[in-house]
């Protein structure tokens, strides 16, 4: 009974991932049309990795403020600056930084 449960459990989380790799593409797609559309799929593709306990990959973490969760375009809602070995994320929406470390 455990094996069926825990191949079940492998099979949901790999379809989880999948629908939040998904969930970012229709994002990018939908934000010079309707940014509140493409807000609206990282918030579920957030509530799915969240559900699941998938972790969102980090080309994809790195889509999305921490702060307000809006999906960010560089150039758009968002600027992107390094300094002092990092990258430098500043959202334009909550006017809050992300910084995440680069190996140079």
């Amino acid at each position: 009974m455990k094996k069926i449960h825990a191949k079940r459990q492998k099979e949901m989380k790999q379809t989880a991932k999948e629908r939040i790799k998904y969930l970012f593409e229709q994002a990018k797609k939908a934000f010079n049309k309707n940014p509140s559309l493409s807000n609206r799929y990282v918030t579920l593709a957030r509530k799915l990795s969240m559900k699941y306990k998938v972790r969102i990959p980090r080309e994809l973490k790195r889509r999305f403020c921490k702060h307000c969760y809006k999906y960010l375009v560089p150039g758009k809602n968002c600027r992107i600056r390094t300094h002092k070995g990092k990258v430098v994320y500043y959202c334009l929406n909550c006017k809050k930084y992300m910084r995440f470390p680069y190996n140079s």
